[in-house]
């Protein structure tokens, strides 16, 4: 399947191990882990960043193996997850961006074309979260709003 804004067919990137088991060089724990991510998700890290954390220093390389739960339910339980989803706060990062860089560059339709395709990604992915329920129904994409909540 090819992507939706390109002509490209998108088949590489890393893959997970298919042994899924607790690797024996651990010394961590499930309750030890719950621990570490909610005192690196309070220094207002997103789950990916705590991920990328916990795999690089203290060689943990996935939470699911330790207790069945992901950094995003743990999160949820002890109530550090933020009131938007990760991929759609991005997003809205990266409009914020296109349109600062839109401000100083006037004629430049590549970065105006990404603009219209990254703010056609944010409406979709809204809609989505809203049938599923992440966020309430009745949010709604505001750019001038997203750059006051974003800076």
């Amino acid at each position: 399947m090819a992507r939706m804004y390109s002509r490209n067919k998108g088949k590489s990137g890393s893959t997970k191990p298919t042994k899924k088991s607790v690797p024996v060089w651990s010394r961590y724990k499930g309750k030890e882990i719950e621990l570490l991510i909610s005192k690196i998700a309070k220094d207002e890290k997103s789950p990916s960043k705590i991920g990328m954390i916990l795999r690089d220093t203290y060689g943990i390389p996935d939470v699911k193996n330790y207790g069945d739960k992901s950094i995003t339910q743990i999160l949820k339980e002890k109530d550090l997850m933020g009131e938007l989803p990760e991929d759609l706060l991005s997003l809205i990062k990266k409009s914020v961006m296109i349109r600062k860089h839109l401000e100083e560059n006037k004629k430049d339709q590549t970065a105006k074309r990404g603009l219209i395709l990254t703010e056609s990604k944010i409406k979709r992915l809204a809609k989505y979260f809203k049938q599923v329920g992440k966020i309430s129904l009745d949010w709604k994409y505001d750019p001038k709003k997203a750059r006051l909540s974003i800076e």
